[in-house]
């Protein structure tokens, strides 16, 4: 596995996870670093704020992939895709996770605060280390998918 960058966000309802999973990947020798996108409490917050700052570091290329969590994991991921550059995948379980890397090619994936730690590290681990499969017919999925975005 290359060395790969990570970027993380969360809400309020995500930011126990965020933490837990920032402390465990930072003693990960293939992580080459990460960059912590906030929050950086429990106190009520908007996904949006967030979302923005890792959908940023994500589209400067400061990071290879974003890590995402609020309370359902859906609401971040939403604001994460309105950002050009930014394809963002909600996730429920490692399979979803290989999924959207395999066929999809997708820089962040996003899933709920609600998750086990146990389930998130392996969500995180496959996300980061499963490379795009480049098969023609998903690259071509891929390409029209930017052709829309590109016409908004």
């Amino acid at each position: 596995m290359k060395k790969v960058s990570i970027g993380f966000a969360s809400d309020h309802r995500g930011y126990k996870l965020k933490e837990k999973l920032i402390e465990y990947f930072s003693k990960d020798e293939n992580i080459l670093s990460i960059t912590d996108c906030g929050t950086d409490s429990i106190d009520s917050c908007d996904y949006p704020d967030f979302a923005y700052k890792l959908g940023k570091i994500i589209q400067d290329k400061e990071v290879d992939f974003g890590i995402a969590i609020c309370g359902s994991g859906i609401g971040i991921s939403i604001a994460l895709n309105k950002m050009k550059g930014v394809y963002c995948a909600k996730v429920n379980n490692p399979l979803e996770a290989r999924y959207t890397r395999v066929d999809n090619d997708t820089n962040a994936v996003a899933f709920s605060g609600d998750t086990s730690f146990d389930v998130a590290k392996e969500i995180v681990e496959t996300f980061i280390t499963t490379e795009f499969s480049g098969i023609d017919r998903h690259q071509k999925r891929i390409d029209k998918v930017k052709k829309i975005e590109g016409n908004l």
